[in-house]
């Protein structure tokens, strides 16, 4: 196939690239300053232009609990822009096929446990993190349009929390694990005796290696019909935030102790997907935390330092 993935430098577009190139599919990765996704023409004549068999959106801005905070605006505004502008441009250049991230951001705060796709759009969204929730669930509905109005297949799948290759490790704009990965490799460096968790680190959370999500992403193109509208993809398990600090802390050799700054946010308490839908097409992720985090350090130590 030939797939034009937006978001190609970003983690889960580098993971998918690489894997998809690595088994045999032509790939359209246009870098920011070759197209802008903010420009709704210039997107339509790339896509008219190059045919893309099927296109997987990957392309956003990202961020951990802090920068969401600190930029609602940002996360809500540009998310939702690029993702309008796509779903727009692909519908009018007939592109048949088209494959969405959405974010486990998007189930309500207090939805139950694991998160069911249907449970999406029945409540109040997690205040730390609206304006990105509020464009991905957008995007999403947008994709459900078109299937319904014009009989294009538009789909979303909804990932837990991700890390691993090509992640970000700057702590005002990352996601925990790296986040925490850096702020561990940098303690124990500094023999630091301290090192502070966000919160009580009771609340709960899934992470999964992104090359397995990459891995189902080109899983699913070969069983496009199969999927449903909504498809969460996770590893159908979560940690405590204690329980992340102290395996990421095993694998670097931290020996310090933690602190528990409680005034700090802890976002939701518990965000675990259901995969019942992922298990019925027969997939579950391949990487387990411990040796995810050990590939995610060696990454850091190699390309990050």
């Amino acid at each position: 196939m030939k797939i034009f993935i937006t978001g190609g430098r970003g983690m889960v577009g580098r993971n998918l690239s690489a894997l998809a190139e690595s088994t045999g599919h032509s790939v359209l990765i246009p870098a920011r300053d070759e197209l802008d996704l903010g420009n709704s023409a210039a997107l339509t004549e790339y896509i008219e232009e190059n045919s893309p068999d099927v296109i997987v959106h990957c392309a956003g801005l990202v961020g951990g609990i802090q920068a969401n905070i600190s930029a609602p605006y940002d996360f809500c505004h540009e998310n939702l822009l690029i993702g309008l502008n796509l779903v727009k441009a692909a519908r009018k250049a007939g592109v048949q096929k088209l494959i969405n991230l959405g974010s486990s951001c998007m189930y309500p705060r207090k939805a139950e446990n694991p998160l069911r796709e249907s449970q999406i759009l029945t409540g109040e969204l997690e205040p730390t993190n609206e304006g990105y929730a509020v464009a991905k669930v957008a995007v999403a509905r947008l994709c459900d349009y078109v299937t319904q109005q014009f009989g294009f297949s538009y789909k979303t799948l909804i990932p837990c929390n991700l890390y691993g290759y090509w992640d970000k490790f700057d702590p005002n704009h990352s996601h925990m694990i790296p986040a925490v990965i850096r702020k561990i490799d940098e303690a124990v460096r500094s023999n630091a005796e301290v090192v502070d968790i966000w919160g009580d680190g009771t609340a709960r959370r899934e992470f999964m290696f992104a090359e397995d999500l990459a891995e189902f992403i080109l899983f699913a193109l070969e069983r496009f019909d199969d999927l449903e509208q909504y498809t969460n993809v996770g590893l159908g398990k979560d940690y405590s935030i204690n329980e992340f600090y102290s395996a990421i802390a095993s694998v670097i050799g931290y020996k310090g102790r933690f602190e528990h700054d409680l005034s700090k946010p802890s976002g939701m308490a518990q965000k675990l997907v259901d995969v019942t839908r992922q298990k019925k097409l027969g997939w579950m992720p391949k990487s387990g935390l411990v040796d995810g985090i050990n590939k995610t350090y060696k990454f850091y130590l190699e390309e990050v330092l």
